[in-house]
């Protein structure tokens, strides 16, 4: 975290990008607890959707907690279900993960104070519902019992309502700018960890966001423009970070497959299977940066 190393040369800036997907976000959760079981440090981080949630722990470097969210409390109906759709909108229930869960008295609290001392920059990605465009969420806009950019950026278009933070209306950040590698170097990176959900050659189809989009349309119609052209943004995002793993900027961890799991479906036994992936490819991080 220094800015010069021993030799008085300027420091090699790492950072780490998680971008979430739901359920398969737990595969992020294993290279998140093996970063800190490792006491591997990383300069930068920046989250979207769930992977918002999970570089929170590792900021607050409580190695396990993320894991409970997922294989615990995700199988309450007050953290996703239909229930919570038909009485709410949401799918999921955002207000109980990030507020009654997290909060300073909540069943599984966040530390605030230790992301708070903790000097890594962070950034939350989320969708301006009414631009379609990203916004960039400092960590100093989040605070003690104030979890509402991760909500924004947790926010799924049409299984979600948009959610609201200092008065304007946001959506999942990954239909704005899915893998922000480019922001990471734009912030002075020199190395970035770049965690998938999917299988590294996967190919997005965007016959998936046909119909979520039609609906979002009628109310926020440049966000539904942004959601029907998502597949191609993270194609060529994908394709920029494979670019740069070439000229060893970036070390690309994706999963070999999805063990039955996506955005809003889990199964006890693809979590953790998930996860156990995650953990086992973080291996490749302290290599990486040290070379």
């Amino acid at each position: 975290m220094n800015e010069t190393n021993e030799t008085g040369e300027p420091a090699m800036k790492t950072g780490i990008i998680d971008v979430g997907g739901g359920f398969r976000a737990i595969y992020g959760v294993g290279v998140t607890d093996r970063l800190m079981e490792d006491d591997v440090h990383l300069d930068y981080a920046i989250g979207i959707s769930a992977g918002s949630a999970n570089l929170t722990c590792l900021l607050s470097r409580q190695k396990g907690r993320c894991y409970r969210f997922y294989t615990k409390y995700a199988f309450r109906r007050q953290y996703a279900s239909t229930s919570n759709f038909l009485k709410s909108h949401n799918f999921v229930g955002l207000d109980y993960v990030y507020g009654t869960l997290s909060n300073h008295d909540g069943e599984d609290p966040l530390d605030y104070p230790a992301i708070e001392a903790n000097p890594m920059e962070f950034y939350v990605v989320a969708a301006n519902a009414e631009t379609g465009q990203p916004h960039y969420f400092p960590k100093s806009r989040m605070h003690q019992d104030d979890y509402d950019i991760c909500k924004a950026s947790s926010a799924v278009p049409v299984a979600c309502e948009p959610y609201v933070v200092d008065g304007v209306p946001y959506f999942d950040g990954g239909i704005a700018d899915p893998i922000p590698v480019r922001k990471a170097f734009e912030d002075g990176c020199d190395k970035v960890v770049v965690v998938l959900t999917r299988p590294k050659d996967t190919v997005r189809k965007q016959q998936k966001d046909r119909g979520p989009a039609a609906i979002l349309r009628r109310t926020y119609p440049a966000a539904a423009e942004m959601l029907l052209n998502r597949y191609r943004l993270y194609n060529d995002e994908v394709e920029l970070a494979k670019q740069y793993e070439r000229e060893g900027r970036v070390l690309i961890l994706a999963p070999t497959e999805l063990y039955g799991l996506s955005t809003l479906h889990k199964s006890y036994e693809g979590l953790n299977r998930m996860y156990r992936q995650g953990y086992a490819d973080a291996a490749k991080v302290a290599e990486f940066l040290n070379a």
